[in-house]
């Protein structure tokens, strides 16, 4: 606790007193967990209230309010995936705003459909920055969303977050990534297969950069722990016709699918492997790509055994997490659709509460100065502690692999003792030595 009666109404009624004892300790030592309580109340008398930016694209203040950027699929192929992930960004809007906003000012969210087209997604971030100059944006799934988006934000010296998992060798000025990288999520997830003892690797994605990529890191690392990759495969995106490409794995000697399909073909793909009589007890799939929200899509029957790797389930047992999805169903069911939790859900969810955060140790939205705020910060994530790399822009996370219950819900099989530290360019692993080279002087 701490000695301001305000804040600690707002930690009481943000996370129960059970996580607030167990983070008072840390308030001690570490001054940005502190301001995981006052980041966002509007009633601080220890911030100077100048919402205003001074880089292009930072301002967003006017009036009693900050706009705020919400860009994701709502239409197309990845509105499956990407709808829950929006209400995530606006269901913390609205806690925030209830606790009294930001710097004195309510957020004002400005939703704009990326429509699973990539030159959409260009678009509409211009809109955000140029039109509507929001103070910062939360949005895109795909990599390839974020590839389009990535010169606007950088051009405009304006703010993105990013919260998907994705292939990793890439970082940006003016992007975070609260998803996992490679380090912690694909990486671990094939040391796992290959101490099960699976050796044999057929590869299915769909055909982008990200699938393209994550294999590519996929095959130097079994070509160095002694896996093999027996088949490639990519489809298009969108694309739900799966009888040739099963016809391949069922004749094939693979111990293990490995899935970076996204969006609807998944739900096909996994349909047409139980109808041609492959279940997860018969051949193993590891996904990347497929949470609750996509798994309930499928179908639990379907889906019910397959393997995933996340760092955040439904399931976690964390304090957060317990008040974190009783909230978020609650807040989904408003719209219509009692939605479950998952990783990007609860990736985008703590972006909203990172940025707010740095707004409030910052003292304002100005990008470059929210930008040096957000090194170092901490925050009690329903997934558990997370912490902003000081340099690289991505933050620690906890891996976790899965396994897909016939409820749709998913368990969890095996974790990393605490946080993993982010490894974008894989310059930790002797055989990420070429993809270290891809890193920016």
């Amino acid at each position: 606790m701490t000695n301001d009666p305000r804040t600690n109404y707002w930690l009481r009624k943000r996370f129960g007193r059970r996580t607030i004892v167990k983070a008072g300790a840390a308030l001690a030592v570490t001054p940005a967990i502190a301001s995981i309580a006052a980041a966002c109340g509007g009633d601080d008398d220890d911030a100077p209230a100048t919402a205003t930016g001074g880089s292009s694209g930072s301002g967003g203040s006017s009036g009693d309010t900050i706009k705020v950027g919400i860009l994701h699929s709502l239409s197309g192929t990845m509105a499956v995936s990407e709808v829950a992930v929006k209400d995530a960004d606006l269901m913390a809007i609205e806690e925030i705003n209830a606790s009294g906003g930001v710097l004195g000012k309510k957020l004002e969210p400005k939703v704009e459909d990326g429509a699973s087209d990539w030159p959409t997604f260009a678009e509409k971030a211009k809109k955000l920055i140029q039109s509507d100059k929001v103070a910062v944006t939360f949005g895109c799934w795909t990599s390839a969303s974020r590839k389009a988006v990535l010169p606007v934000f950088e051009s405009n010296k304006a703010l993105l977050y990013y919260p998907v998992q994705y292939e990793g060798l890439e970082s940006s000025p003016y992007i975070f990534y609260t998803g996992a990288t490679t380090n912690q999520q694909i990486v671990p997830s094939v040391e796992y297969l290959l101490e099960q003892g699976k050796k044999n690797f057929f590869l299915v994605g769909s055909d982008y950069v990200f699938p393209r990529t994550a294999n590519k890191i996929i095959k130097a690392q079994l070509a160095a722990s002694g896996g093999k990759v027996i088949a490639e495969e990519y489809t298009p995106l969108g694309h739900t016709e799966y009888a040739t490409l099963i016809a391949k794995i069922k004749s094939s000697n693979a111990d293990v699918i490995y899935n970076t399909l996204n969006g609807d073909s998944n739900v096909a793909f996994f349909k047409q492997l139980r109808d041609a009589g492959i279940k997860a007890s018969d051949l193993t799939t590891m996904s990347v790509s497929i949470a609750e929200e996509e798994a309930a899509a499928i179908g639990g029957d379907v889906m019910e055994g397959h393997l995933v790797a996340w760092n955040y389930y439904q399931t976690v047992d964390t304090p957060e997490n317990k008040k974190f999805v009783p909230a978020y169903q609650a807040f989904t069911e408003k719209s219509g659709k009692k939605r479950p939790t998952s990783d990007p859900v609860e990736a985008a969810y703590i972006s909203v509460y990172l940025w707010a955060m740095a707004v409030k140790k910052a003292g304002t939205t100005d990008v470059e100065k929210v930008k040096e705020a957000m090194a170092g910060l901490e925050f009690a994530a329903p997934e558990g502690p997370v912490k902003v790399h000081p340099t690289n822009h991505h933050i620690s996370k906890t891996v976790r692999i899965g396994k897909i219950r016939r409820d749709a819900l998913i368990d969890e099989i095996w974790a990393t003792k605490g946080p993993v530290e982010p490894d974008p360019y894989l310059e930790t692993y002797p055989w990420g030595k070429e993809f270290a080279k891809e890193k920016k002087s």
